[in-house]
């Protein structure tokens, strides 16, 4: 640790580099253009190689600052991540709630409106993810996964049973009597469901009639439910999200349950600031109910 430089160096250069302007990177630390300009000649000395070739009105990376830039800003980012994952945000920051699209426009529209109702002194901030990949303890409060719950490093309540079901445009609905109906009809499959249209068509008893459909398969749940809402077809979709949609009805009531569930997400390695803690009850509370 003794070899490395100051980090006041280090921030200097990285300031410097993201601007390439030494008076840039002094208004952004707060401190003047000379004061920069010291810090990365004394940083030079201390790598022994040159890291910005100076011109008369600009300045640009030298191949060994250009290198070493990568090293620098991943240094800060995984220092910013690890205090946030120990410590938390900041006690006046906005609390961070990471979930799917469709869950965000559907079920937690509603709850996250009468939340703010009852505590306005509380900035919420919203975080789409899609992938099980994008999410993750490092930057959000609370986070609404899909699953079967047995993820590390987190606390996890499950917001409840899960039941899919057919949902599409009352328009639409109104052509569809019994599952037979949907042949020649357009089927959405949203790619990364366990279960999907084979299951509930053999549920259905009409198992294979996927066959005599037509079929899109979309990247994202939300845009399925979009499809639909247009009349483009007919989605598989939670009856949790039904409930808080006004564009979809549910042309069968049959639905289907899955072993996959949402459930509300902490870090188990900090405690919740009490803002956060305040939007975890909430949601858990009405996780069963209308808000």
């Amino acid at each position: 640790m003794s070899e490395l430089p100051p980090v006041l160096w280090l921030q200097a250069f990285e300031a410097a580099a993201r601007t390439l302007s030494f008076t840039e990177a002094g208004r952004e630390l707060g401190v003047t253009q000379s004061a920069i300009s010291q810090r990365i000649r004394l940083l030079e000395d201390r790598v022994g190689q040159s890291l910005f070739v100076r011109y008369p009105r600009s300045l640009a990376l030298t191949p060994a600052g250009q290198a070493w830039l990568p090293s620098v800003q991943g240094a800060f980012t995984r220092l910013a991540e690890g205090t946030s994952e120990v410590f938390g945000p900041s006690p006046g920051a906005p609390v961070t709630l990471r979930a799917t699209p469709a869950m965000q426009q559907t079920w937690l529209a509603p709850r996250l409106i009468h939340f703010q109702r009852m505590h306005p002194e509380i900035t919420l901030r919203l975080v789409s993810a899609i992938w099980a990949d994008d999410f993750g303890a490092e930057g959000a409060d609370l986070e609404i996964r899909y699953g079967h719950g047995d993820w590390n490093d987190v606390t996890a309540e499950c917001l409840g049973e899960e039941r899919l079901l057919p949902v599409c445009s009352a328009a639409l609905a109104a052509e569809l009597e019994t599952p037979e109906d949907l042949a020649g009809k357009t089927l959405l499959h949203a790619a990364g469901f366990a279960a999907g249209w084979p299951r509930w068509l053999v549920e259905a008893g009409f198992a294979g009639l996927e066959h005599r459909c037509q079929a899109m398969i979309c990247d994202t749940h939300v845009t399925t439910l979009a499809l639909a809402s247009y009349g483009g077809g007919i989605a598989l979709s939670h009856r949790r999200l039904l409930e808080a949609s006004r564009d979809l009805v549910a042309p069968f009531e049959l639905d289907m349950p899955t072993d996959e569930a949402f459930w509300l997400v902490r870090p188990s390695r900090r405690q919740l600031r009490p803002a956060a803690a305040a939007l975890w009850d909430w949601l858990s509370q009405t996780s069963e109910s209308p808000p």
